[in-house]
């Protein structure tokens, strides 16, 4: 078992590898379990990187492949001022409805969220205007990932 931590879009993620067998590997990110199948070679416990008992730089992560082409793409970048829209679970953003520098309203959709074949309006948790929109359509997100800023 070898724990990594990583940090993709200015998030960090904490990845313990459970176990390896056959084409499938058993992870842990953040605390949510994945079974992880394997393309090509498969892997053994012996082609692991050795993990640093300091803190070691933080390994490139492969992209997730994108969804299908969404509707109007948003330019995603860092997070602003203000107070965090984090997701509630893990999953697929399907739209994100807002702009950086848009006002919002408490209770306002800003995403949209697919979860277990279920979309989920994301909405706003206080009144104010977007200061950062940090995902684009098609993004997975972890659980806790935040998805914009509201100032």
């Amino acid at each position: 078992m070898r724990t990594y931590s990583y940090t993709v879009n200015g998030a960090r993620y904490d990845v313990t590898i459970e176990s390896l067998r056959d084409q499938v590997a058993k992870l842990n990110v953040n605390g949510v379990a994945f079974d992880v199948e394997i393309l090509g070679a498969p892997l053994t416990e012996g082609d692991l990187p050795e993990v640093a008992a300091a803190a070691a730089p933080a390994a490139p992560v492969a992209a997730a492949p994108k969804a299908e082409a969404a509707p109007a793409p948003v330019a995603k970048g860092a997070a602003g001022a203000g107070e965090p829209v984090n997701a509630p679970l893990p999953g697929v953003v399907t739209q994100v409805l807002v702009a950086a520098g848009q006002a919002v309203k408490k209770g306002d959709t800003v995403v949209v969220l697919e979860a277990m074949k279920m979309e989920n309006n994301i909405t706003a948790e206080c009144d104010g205007t977007v200061t950062g929109v940090c995902v684009a359509a098609g993004d997975s997100v972890l659980e806790g990932t935040t998805l914009l800023t509201i100032g």
